[in-house]
């Protein structure tokens, strides 16, 4: 009796600990942000005491007006104008380049990179797993293969930030109705958190 109350006490505040303790290291990390601005314009210097979170208030605003900014025409020209400079500097150039292109691609309206959640057949045959489309392979890439490939994402469980880059035949991946966000949530739990409007057989069946 005791072990099935405490479970369902851990079910209760586990989640919640965990989600306070994530937020609030992003809040932490976006809250150093404020030291770039001037003493006397920090909340210490103008009213006396700090105020947690004022820096990741600040670290949205910047973020916010570098996007409006870079926008028009002329902020335009001198993102282009930084991003040469930092071009010319050997080991950023390197970093820079590859954080830039992935971003990029992950973040672009018109890309297709992590827009579909696909079923794939993975470390072998028989064995399936759920992967991210990242798109086509490079030309490099196809001049080796055929033209009906794909790139994919494998993640790991329960940490989706490590995974496996795989190119695989189109006719061997399945595109999932489930949308990136619910497949994401699927491969965190561990298969444990369905997505929300998946329905066991026997429900499926009363329902038809």
């Amino acid at each position: 009796m005791f072990k099935k109350y405490f479970i369902a006490g851990l079910l209760v505040w586990l989640p919640l600990i965990i989600t306070i303790w994530i937020i609030e290291l992003v809040v932490d990390t976006l809250d150093r942000t404020i030291v770039l601005l001037p003493p006397q314009l920090q909340p210490q210097g103008l009213f006396g005491f700090s105020i947690y979170g004022a820096g990741a208030v600040f670290a949205l605003v910047i973020i916010l007006v570098t996007g409006v900014f870079a926008a028009n025409f002329l902020g335009a020209r001198i993102v282009r104008v930084w991003e040469s400079l930092l071009n010319r500097i050997p080991v950023v150039r390197s970093i820079y380049s590859a954080v830039k292109q992935v971003s990029d691609t992950v973040f672009s309206d018109s890309g297709q990179a992590f827009r579909k959640a696909l079923l794939v057949q993975y470390p072998r045959a028989g064995v399936w797993t759920i992967a991210f489309q990242t798109g086509r392979p490079s030309a490099e890439l196809e001049s080796h293969l055929h033209d009906n490939m794909v790139s994919v994402y494998v993640p790991t469980t329960p940490n989706p930030t490590s995974g496996f880059f795989l190119v695989m035949d189109r006719k061997e991946v399945i595109e999932l109705d489930m949308n990136v966000d619910e497949a994401l949530k699927y491969v965190v739990s561990m298969g444990v958190v369905p997505p929300s409007n998946w329905q066991t057989p026997e429900a499926a069946s009363k329902a038809n």
